[in-house]
């Protein structure tokens, strides 16, 4: 299982990211490069968040997102982000953004934003885990797992991608043990990504759809490429907390306090590898039951 140089996928994640301005609060998003089939929930997010970034001031970070997916997107065409400009007081800013593919709605996402100032803090702790260096990639370990593995698992493996992964643990399809709902993975871009610090939250926004979904079937040792399965996201939402680079390796820490009726709900905080915690997700997402095809 063989990846592009670096610095193509870092390029890649960069030309995904970027939104190009149509008129006034219209915005364009690139189809995916070499994409097929249905957009990656996380790069629309992040194409709709740089959207909204676009039309505010530069004093103030985005501190929060909520979207809710509404059709699945086409990854082989562009998506047009229109942004309305509900607010601009004093410390906080507001953004609603829809997503358009095709003369639909595929998104829609609100967004808020804070001019930087001081204030009482607290933080959770990070959990107990070994770093990065200790620990293989999702690559590496199907290349050495390839034998007990789907080939569907293996082929979505082979693609390549921005974002290098790390799991401390083994999951579903790696192994069919039952688990307890909650998982944690190191991630980083693959190569140096610039100052950036807006592109750098879009990065994030489009990471932290990998993973959270399948938190809440690791009791039932469950895949996204098994056939009785069906999976999608219905919301996803993102708090950040404080500064960080995507280029340097960040901890996922996931857990699922409930799943039923078709859906799961996932939680996840995001921690630098010196502990700071530097923003938490949460995430509703279709996980049916299905009969598999013929």
């Amino acid at each position: 299982m063989t990846d592009q140089p670096r610095i193509d996928m870092v390029k890649w994640l960069h030309d995904v990211l970027e939104v190009e301005t149509v008129e006034d609060n219209f915005f364009r998003g690139i189809a995916t490069p070499q994409g097929r089939g249905r957009s990656f929930g996380g790069q629309v997010i992040g194409q709709a968040l740089m959207a909204a970034i676009r039309t505010v001031g530069t004093d103030r970070p985005v501190h929060s997102l909520h979207a809710y997916f509404m059709r699945p997107g086409d990854a082989t065409k562009p998506v047009l982000y229109q942004v309305d400009c509900d607010r601009d007081g004093r410390s906080f800013a507001t953004r609603r953004v829809v997503a358009i593919q095709s003369g639909k709605p595929i998104l829609n996402l609100a967004a808020s934003f804070h001019v930087i100032e001081p204030g009482l803090a607290h933080q959770a702790q990070m959990p107990d885990v070994p770093m990065p260096e200790e620990l293989e990639s999702d690559e590496q370990i199907g290349e050495r797992m390839q034998d007990q593995l789907p080939e569907a698992f293996l082929e979505w493996l082979r693609v390549p991608r921005p974002i290098e992964m790390r799991p401390v643990g083994l999951r579903a399809p790696f192994t069919r043990d039952p688990q307890e709902p909650v998982q944690n993975m190191w991630f980083k871009v693959r190569g140096p990504f610039g100052d950036d610090s807006n592109l750098h939250r879009a990065a994030l926004a489009y990471t932290s759809d990998y993973g959270l979904l399948g938190t809440s079937v690791l009791p039932f040792a469950k895949a996204f490429v098994d056939p009785d399965m069906q999976f999608a996201s219905l919301d996803h939402a993102v708090w950040f907390h404080d500064d960080f680079r995507m280029d340097e390796w960040l901890l996922y820490a996931m857990d699922s306090p409930w799943s039923g009726g078709a859906r799961g709900f996932n939680r996840g905080q995001i921690f630098t590898r010196d502990g700071r915690l530097v923003a938490s997700t949460a995430q509703e997402g279709l996980i049916r039951q299905v009969t598999p095809r013929g």
